[in-house]
């Protein structure tokens, strides 16, 4: 089962699949105008502001709900694992792709804002809403969301437990079921109260769990201030086959540093747009610009703070692997033995030995439990898009629930490599799926982005956006606003 699962892992992570990455944030960097760069006074006075309503949560709360689920396992043992895999080089590769993505970002966010519907008293939406009303293609709609559900909701939790497990384990020496059974038992109290209360705890956890994160890391590169230059020297070195000892390995660090880097921002992904889709805004374009930004948080800050700590102590091993999956090469640092799980807490521990351990094993905890909470909200969102009946709606959100449960539950008491591996197919499979679908939507993307734009020129602070004006059709929930107007 491990050989199939590593298999079949390979084959959704391509070579192909890579570039399809690259090119479609590079594509929509250029067409917009590198809006990374030219809007970034737009997206930070939109991050804090507070417009919500009945029916929606505030700009800062879809970016905190969406921070949750960028930020989790994939900036504390994803960035390990790309460095054990790809070098130092691979953190390189994590930026570009960040970088190119936050564009992919903007374009799935605002789409979903587009297209999103109300339902009952929540704004609901996603790429199952924007390639249906869209693109027009019922069944492509429809395998988007059976993915997401499996992924979101059987796939990848376990990455998430898993790791929290290890960590506590590992600092703590409590043993894996009884963290996952305390995982569970949290998730039970907040799950059940629905899109606000996942909100409200995203809102008020997501800046403590990253602010206090960032601010171990900056204490620990303050300690290494002298080793800044040649850290990045190292990595710039590495990424591009210049450094006599990681250079090698180049095609490993692209791959593991795309892999990863996709893994921890989840731009182009289309999880993301789920939660965009939630927040009350006068213009697509605005919740579009917010999660751009979610992504240079998520890899430009926290995974640089982890890869500057794990390189500055040296606490860290690198192995290339050829196609076929063996080990060809074995590059030992300072802690031969140790593998990527234990990276971080090893680089915090070389500083602080007596609350290394336990201060990641807190860190991990809070950044995972609450992926997993966003998670939870990606499927359950398209389980409400596939299923209109009420009544069978309410059964079925019942008996995910449990799945759910019990999925992060087995998820503690998983090998780490398994977990990740069945994680990589989750993500893989949601952004083949999306990334073709924002491409092909690329043109309607454009009329939102131009109109928004525009009214800015005029020197209109917040734009409306009314659809008929630019020629989008079945933006549904725009249309009925517009009319009332």
């Amino acid at each position: 089962m491990n050989n199939f699962i590593s298999t079949l892992s390979n084959l959704v992570w391509s070579d192909v699949f890579i570039y399809l990455c690259l090119f479609t944030g590079l594509y929509f960097s250029i067409r917009t105008g590198f809006l990374q760069v030219t809007f970034i006074k737009d997206m930070l006075r939109l991050l804090f502001a507070k417009k919500k309503s009945d029916e929606g949560i505030s700009s800062f709360q879809a970016f905190a709900l969406a921070i949750s689920g960028r930020v989790g396992t994939g900036n504390i043992i994803g960035v390990a694992t790309a460095i054990f895999y790809g070098g130092p080089g691979a953190v390189f590769w994590m930026w570009a792709i960040a970088f190119l993505g936050s564009a992919s970002a903007f374009i799935e966010a605002m789409l979903g804002q587009v297209y999103k519907k109300k339902d009952g008293t929540e704004f609901r939406g996603g790429p199952a809403y924007y390639i249906e009303k869209g693109l027009g293609v019922k069944w492509y709609a429809v395998l988007f969301a059976i993915l997401t559900i499996v992924s979101a909701g059987l796939l990848l939790p376990g990455v998430q437990s898993n790791a929290i497990a290890s960590s506590i384990e590992n600092a703590f020496a409590i043993p894996a079921n009884y963290t996952g059974i305390g995982i569970v038992v949290l998730l039970v109290l907040i799950i059940f109260g629905g899109v606000k209360r996942l909100g409200t705890v995203a809102e008020y956890v997501v800046p403590f769990m990253a602010g206090g994160y960032i601010l171990m890391t900056l204490v620990i590169i303050g300690m290494n201030f002298s080793q800044i230059p040649s850290v990045f020297t190292l990595i710039f070195k590495s990424a591009f086959s210049l450094d006599a000892t990681f250079g090698g390995i180049i095609g490993m660090a692209i791959s593991w540093g795309v892999k990863r880097g996709i893994y921890s921002n989840e731009a182009g992904q289309g999880t993301a747009p789920h939660a965009a889709s939630a927040a009350e805004v006068t213009h697509p374009a605005q919740q579009g610009l917010v999660q751009a930004f979610s992504v240079y948080v998520d890899t430009l800050f926290v995974c640089t703070a982890t890869a500057l700590m794990i390189l500055f102590t040296g606490k860290y091993n690198v192995t290339a692997v050829d196609a076929a999956g063996k080990t060809t090469n074995f590059i030992q640092e300072n802690i031969p033995g140790i593998d990527y799980n234990g990276f971080t807490q090893a680089a915090v521990s070389h500083h602080f030995p007596g609350i290394g351990n336990g201060f990641v094993a807190i860190a991990l905890f809070f950044f995972a439990f609450t992926t997993i909470m966003a998670y939870f909200y990606y499927a359950d969102t398209n389980i409400v898009y596939l299923i209109k009946n009420p009544k069978y709606r309410n059964i079925a959100g019942w008996v995910f629930k449990v799945v759910f449960l019990i999925t992060v539950y087995f998820g503690t008491v998983r090998t780490a490599d398994t977990a990740w591996a069945i994680g990589d197919i989750g993500v893989g499979l949601m952004a083949w799926t999306n990334l073709i679908a924002i491409l092909l939507l690329s043109g309607t993307a454009m009329k939102v982005w131009n109109d928004y734009k525009r009214k800015r020129k005029q020197g209109i602070l917040d734009p409306d956006f009314k659809p008929t004006e630019i020629g989008v059709k079945n933006a549904e929930y725009w249309e009925s606003k517009e009319n009332k107007d």
